[in-house]
């Protein structure tokens, strides 16, 4: 039998219970993805290389990751520990695994995270410069979003909740703006449905928009962290779930879309090859205006900043799971007595992306090309590896735990992922120059990165069964007080 973790002591504070609701953590979710800085800044990409039948790119990543959702979803229901990624692939691939995928969580979360301080920084730049005609030093403008992004990490999270749902509305209200104005005067030739022929979706480029396509959705699978906080979370994780990954899907394509016919058909792929960066500021300034075209470049930096608060509370959740595990220094999992937050988690966190930048900045590196897409890259693959991990762990769970959850959802939908996810990472591992802009010997290290840190968690794992037993046996064990809706085998 699985062995339950000690109870905490009766006076340290915990975490601030039955304060999400499915609007709250769908706020986190959908704000990690960044909307407005993955359509304006990587949508007009996936245009240029894969013409007009981008949009269906968008629409493709969307239902794959709700087959993936279908298994994820109701496995929620069957486990009740905080760990997120690394609770369900124990429960399903073993603990090894499980510890494998610990790591590459933290890995793939913090590399999100803090290679977007680069992104912050350069995104400044570009907006002091257009609306200023100033340029500004990235690297303060970092260090700067580093504190702002510790102190609302510090705050409770029914805080940054509220913080998040009015960047995010911001961030998508401009984009409506663009799309409004674009529907109302009727595209550049008329508007057409020509994205969706399958003439134009079945182009060799539809492989880069698939990779650009995933990419765009990482982190929403991360409801599952936020359990201990949310209300009712075997109703709210599901439905964050779906609500993101739906939102996600449908959003990007019709954003992608609109783009489109405001350029024309016939015209959108040469405007983003001539303007990358721009497709998006000329568009808006055409058909809105000049001033929604400055409201844009700020809300630009609204919502890097939206996506760094999402992921830096992940991490802070995570980070407290691996310490109540035993994994992580105990002081790290010390709560504040007021706001309820994990803030030395947080305080280290915040530490080591200082570190990062700095070391960045100190080798000259470029805030963009080099500090966002080569941190970056190996957190975007390695979540996109924990997805498929995961998925596998649902089939392999359900096959030997006792349940009644029907054949779609326990054997057809975690298959079907399986090979949708499968197909998706090799994509995007294959296409990985299109999000590091590095050359074959940093694609290489990069890529390799996660791999090389998932075995390095399983070897900690054997080394704890041998040499720590009852670490060992803790480990994603089921908390106290949980009552899961299947019977199961104990975790290997």
């Amino acid at each position: 039998m699985s062995v339950p973790p000690p109870p905490p002591h009766p006076a340290a504070p915990g975490l601030r219970t039955g304060t999400l609701t499915t609007a709250d953590i769908s706020f986190f979710v959908v704000s990690a993805a960044a909307p407005l800085t993955v359509m304006a800044g990587v949508a007009p990409i996936a245009i240029m290389l894969g013409g007009i039948g981008a949009p269906a790119g968008y629409l493709l990543a969307g239902i794959t990751l709700t087959v993936f959702a279908v298994g994820f979803t109701t496995m929620s229901r069957h486990v009740g520990h905080g760990g997120g990624f690394y609770a369900y692939i124990s429960r399903g691939l073993g603990r090894p695994a499980g510890m494998g995928a610990a790591l590459l969580a933290m890995l793939g979360y913090n590399g999100m995270e803090i290679g977007v301080y680069g992104l912050l920084g350069s995104a400044s730049q570009d907006t002091a410069l257009a609306l200023f005609g100033v340029e500004i030093p990235w690297l303060p403008v970092s260090l700067a979003g580093l504190v702002l992004i510790w102190y609302l990490g510090y705050r409770s999270i029914d805080f940054g909740a509220k913080v998040l749902g009015v960047l995010l509305v911001a961030e998508t209200g401009i984009l409506l703006l663009l799309a409004g104005g674009v529907l109302l005067d009727g595209g550049a030739s008329g508007l057409t449905l020509d994205s969706f022929a399958p003439a134009n979706v079945a182009v060799p480029g539809m492989a880069a928009v698939l990779a650009c396509a995933f990419a765009a959705f990482t982190g929403f699978e991360s409801t599952a962290i936020y359990r201990r906080e949310a209300r009712d979370p075997r109703r709210t994780i599901p439905r964050a779930t779906f609500i993101a990954v739906a939102f996600l899907g449908l959003f990007y394509a019709f954003i992608v879309w609109t783009v489109i016919q405001a350029y024309g058909s016939d015209k959108v792929v040469q405007a983003a090859t001539d303007d990358a960066g721009g497709l998006f500021f000329a568009a808006i300034t055409t058909y809105v205006g000049g001033w929604a075209a400055d409201l844009m470049h700020v809300l630009i930096v609204s919502s890097v900043i939206a996506s760094l608060l999402a992921f830096h509370n992940a991490i802070n959740r995570y980070t407290l799971s691996l310490t109540e595990e035993g994994l992580l220094p105990p002081v790290l999992g010390r709560i504040h007595p007021r706001h309820r937050s994990p803030y030395l988690a947080g305080a280290a966190q915040t530490a080591v992306g200082a570190v990062v930048v700095a070391g960045f900045a100190l080798a000259g590196a470029d805030p963009y090309t080099q500090l966002l897409l080569w941190v970056n890259t190996p957190g975007m693959i390695g979540l996109m590896a924990l997805q498929l991990l995961a998925a596998a762990a649902v089939l392999c769970y359900f096959r030997r735990a006792r349940h009644q959850e029907g054949v779609w959802r326990t054997v057809v939908a975690p298959v079907a992922a399986i090979a949708l996810l499968g197909a998706a990472l090799a994509l995007v591992t294959a296409n990985v120059e299109l999000f590091s802009g590095a050359g074959i010997g940093t694609n290489i290290v990069l890529v390799s990165l996660v791999p090389a840190v998932f075995v390095l968690g399983v070897a900690l794992a054997l080394r704890l069964r041998r040499t720590r037993p009852e670490v060992y046996a803790r480990f994603a064990a089921e908390p106290e007080g949980e009552t899961p809706a299947a019977r199961e085998p104990a975790t290997r």
